[in-house]
C-alpha cells in the first residue's frame, strides 16, 4: 500500500483541529438556530410533510459539499471559496467578489443571529433593549474568538451537545405522545392543498436549505486541521448526514404532535411540541436551549468570517493589516475586530428576516462559483492525494443553486445587489491603493 501524501504546508495558524473537533464544528454550524425557528415556516409552505423538503434540502447540500470536499483537500488554505475562484478563473475581481460574498454572508448572518439572541428568547430571562444586547453579545463572541481556536471549539462542543439534546428531546416527546395513543401520524404524508405537492416541496426546500448552510464555513479552517485530505471529507459528510437525520426526525415529530397550521402561526414552533406533550418540561428550558443554539451559530460564523478575512488579506485582496496574527494566541486579531464591527453595524440597521434572506442568496452566489471551479480545476494537478467528486455531482449542484435562486424575492435580489456593489467598490479601492504604493516604491 502506498503512503498517503498529505498537504501539511507551513502556516502561521495553529494546527489544532482534530477529526472529532472538525466534525463537531460542522455539525454545530449546521444545527444552528434555523431549525428552531424555521420548522413552522416550512409547515406553512408544505403542510404536514415537513420532513420531505428537509430531506430534499439535505440532498442539495450534499451535492455542493462534494465540491467543497474536493477543493478543500486539493487546496487546503484559509480563504475557502475565494482561493478556489482565484485558481479557477485567474481573475482578481472574480476571486474578490466570491470571497466578499462569503464574507458578507458571514457577517450578515452573525448580525441576524445577534438580533435573534437578543429578541424574544432572551426577554424570557431579562428585559433589555434588543440592539444594545446584540452588540454586547457580538463583543463576547469576538473575545472568545480571539482567545484561541481551541477554546472556541471547546465552547462549540458544549453548545452543540446542548442544541442537539434539545432536538432529540423534541423527538422523544413526540414518541411519548404516540405511546399515549395521541397524535396524528398520518399528517406526515399530507401536503398543502393550495398548490401541487411538487411546488409546495420546492418552496419549502428553500427555507429548509437555510437550515443546512454552515458546512461551507469549515473550508476556512483547512490550515488548522490535522491530515486534512483524510479528515475533512469524512467529517463533512458525516456531519451533514447526522444533521439531516436529526432534521428529518424532527420534521416527522412536530407534525405528528401539532397541526401544521398551529406550527405556521408560532414564532417558537418547537415549544408547541413541548406544550402538547405536557411532560412537565418548563417552557423556559427551551428558550435557554434556543439561546445556546443561536450563540453557537454566531460563534462559528464569526470564526469563519475572521479566517476568510485573514486569508483574503494575505492574498492581497484586502488590506494587509487584516492578516496580522495575535502573538501567543495565533489568532487573526485584526480580522476579528473588523468583522465584529461590521456585524455590529448590520445588526443595528437591519431586521432578522431581512438579514437571513440576504444570507441565502449571497451563499448561492458562492456555491455557483465553487461548483464551476471544481470542474475548471480538474486539469490542475497537485502533488498530494485528495478527495475527488464524481463529475455529475457539481453539475447537479449547479442546477439546484439556479432553482433555489429563482425562488428569491425581488427585494432580496436588490439588497444582495447593493452589498455586491459595495464589494466591487472595495476591490477597486484596494487596487488603486496598491498601485500607489507600488509607484511610491
Amino acid at each position: 500500500m502506498t503512503e498517503l501524501k498529505t498537504p501539511e504546508e507551513a502556516t502561521p495558524l495553529k494546527r489544532a483541529i482534530s477529526a472529532k473537533m472538525l466534525f463537531v464544528f460542522i455539525l454545530g454550524d449546521v444545527l444552528g438556530a434555523g431549525i428552531y425557528a424555521l420548522v413552522g415556516e416550512i409547515a406553512g409552505e408544505v403542510g404536514g410533510a415537513v420532513w420531505v423538503p428537509l430531506a430534499v434540502a439535505l440532498l442539495m447540500a450534499m451535492l455542493t459539499a462534494a465540491s467543497y470536499a474536493e477543493l478543500v483537500t486539493k487546496y487546503p488554505r484559509a480563504g475557502g471559496a475565494a482561493v478556489f475562484a482565484r485558481r479557477a478563473y485567474k481573475s482578481p475581481i472574480v476571486s474578490f467578489m466570491v470571497g466578499f460574498s462569503m464574507l458578507a454572508a458571514g457577517v450578515t448572518s452573525a448580525g441576524g443571529l445577534a438580533l435573534a439572541f437578543s429578541g424574544d428568547y432572551l426577554q424570557v430571562f431579562v428585559d433589555v433593549p434588543a440592539v444594545p444586547a446584540a452588540l454586547i453579545f457580538l463583543l463576547v463572541v469576538a473575545l472568545l474568538n480571539a482567545r484561541g481556536i481551541t477554546e472556541s471549539l471547546r465552547a462549540n462542543l458544549v453548545m452543540t451537545v446542548v442544541e442537539v439534546s434539545g432536538l432529540v428531546l423534541v423527538i422523544a416527546l413526540a414518541g411519548l405522545v404516540l405511546s399515549r395513543g395521541d397524535g396524528t401520524p398520518s399528517r406526515v404524508l399530507e401536503f398543502d392543498d393550495s398548490t401541487t405537492p411538487a411546488l409546495a416541496v420546492l418552496g419549502a426546500a428553500l427555507l429548509a436549505f437555510y437550515s443546512f448552510v454552515g458546512f461551507e464555513t469549515s473550508a476556512n479552517m483547512a490550515e488548522e486541521v490535522h491530515d486534512v485530505s483524510r479528515v475533512y471529507p469524512r467529517a463533512l459528510f458525516t456531519a451533514l448526514a447526522t444533521a439531516g437525520v436529526v432534521y428529518v426526525l424532527v420534521g416527522l415529530a412536530v407534525t405528528t404532535v401539532v397541526p401544521p397550521e398551529t406550527l405556521a402561526q408560532s414564532s417558537g414552533p418547537l415549544l408547541e411540541v413541548v406544550a402538547a406533550a405536557d411532560a412537565g418540561i418548563p417552557p423556559w428550558l427551551f428558550s435557554l436551549v434556543a439561546l445556546i443554539a443561536v450563540a453557537n451559530g454566531a460563534l462559528l460564523t464569526m470564526i469563519m468570517a475572521s479566517r476568510l478575512t485573514f486569508g483574503m488579506a494575505r492574498d492581497g485582496l484586502l488590506p494587509s493589516a487584516l492578516s496580522k496574527v495575535l502573538p501567543g494566541r495565533q489568532t487573526p486579531w485584526v480580522a476579528i475586530i473588523a468583522t465584529t464591527v461590521v456585524a455590529m453595524i448590520l445588526c443595528a440597521t437591519g431586521s432578522v428576516a431581512a438579514l437571513a434572506e440576504t444570507v441565502v442568496l449571497l451563499l448561492l452566489v458562492v456555491f455557483v462559483s465553487t461548483n464551476i471551479a471544481v470542474l475548471v480545476l480538474r486539469r490542475d494537478t497537485v502533488d498530494h492525494d485528495h478527495f475527488r467528486a464524481a463529475t455529475i455531482l457539481p453539475v447537479l449542484a449547479l442546477v439546484t443553486c439556479v432553482v433555489l435562486a429563482t425562488q428569491q424575492s425581488a427585494e432580496t435580489w436588490l439588497r444582495t445587489g447593493v452589498l455586491l456593489a459595495v464589494g466591487v467598490s472595495l476591490h477597486f479601492l484596494q487596487r488603486v491603493t496598491a498601485g500607489r504604493r507600488s509607484a511610491a516604491a
